[in-house]
């Protein structure tokens, strides 16, 4: 039986005998390796936020940036390995501006979600390659309103009320659904999304190292200062 594992956790291609793509689920486990990321969607925008924990303190901390804008009302946020991310980017980024493009309008959060998602679903299911080693949490807000999705290496890809990624997911989970509303308004969902990352952080928690993002009703998604992110700290601290 050891063989048999052994024989089908090298190929991305073969499903094992219990019709598990074990590479997929290797991939998983890189994610869950990476630094917890979670997003929350309030009635008037989404906020999405990150431990953005440094691998020595000679790094230049403002050269590293884990949310990144998609578009003028789109961001995402990763958990996992970093360069893969980039790669996913810049082909959501191709996507949506293939989109304007074409039709002369922003692209709908919904359809950037699925073109990323095939992406990393065309990933798990071509020879010579492997699976993307990232999840990602998109949140936008369009004509349907305020949108938050996750998408995992496998192409799944769902709309989630609130989530979470990363190392200390399943208990950022239950803290989530805990603190979750349904008519939460979005200066709110910060606080809980601060109070969320602080349950699992390691050490002292700053506007260093975490970075939170946010898109409201003016279709505007933008990263929050430092002088916020501090702000937001000592009001729930």
């Amino acid at each position: 039986r050891r063989e048999t594992k052994r024989q089908y956790s090298f190929s991305l291609t073969t499903f094992s005998p219990s019709g598990k793509l074990v590479q997929i689920e290797h991939a998983l486990n890189a994610v869950n390796q990476g630094a917890t990321s979670l997003g929350i969607k309030a009635r008037d925008g989404v906020v999405i936020a990150t431990e953005k924990k440094l691998p020595s303190v000679l790094v230049d901390k403002d050269s590293v940036k884990k949310i990144v804008q998609l578009t003028p009302e789109i961001g995402v946020i990763y958990s996992g390995m970093g360069p893969d991310s980039r790669i996913l980017v810049r082909k959501a980024r191709k996507a949506a501006q293939t989109y304007f493009m074409t039709y002369n309008e922003r692209i709908p959060v919904a359809q950037l979600v699925r073109e990323v998602a095939t992406v990393m679903q065309e990933f798990t299911q071509s020879g010579g390659v492997r699976p993307f080693g990232v999840s990602l949490l998109i949140a936008g807000y369009d004509s349907h309103g305020p949108q938050l999705y996750q998408a995992d290496p496998s192409g799944t890809f769902f709309a989630w009320k609130a989530s979470a990624i990363g190392k200390n997911m399943t208990d950022a989970k239950e803290f989530l659904e805990k603190r979750y509303a349904e008519d939460m308004l979005l200066e709110d969902a910060i606080g809980a999304a601060l109070l969320t990352l602080k349950e699992g952080f390691e050490g002292a928690m700053d506007e260093d190292n975490i970075e939170v993002g946010i898109v409201g009703k003016d279709h505007e998604f933008r990263c929050l200062s430092k002088s916020e992110i501090k702000d937001y700290l000592e009001e729930i601290l």
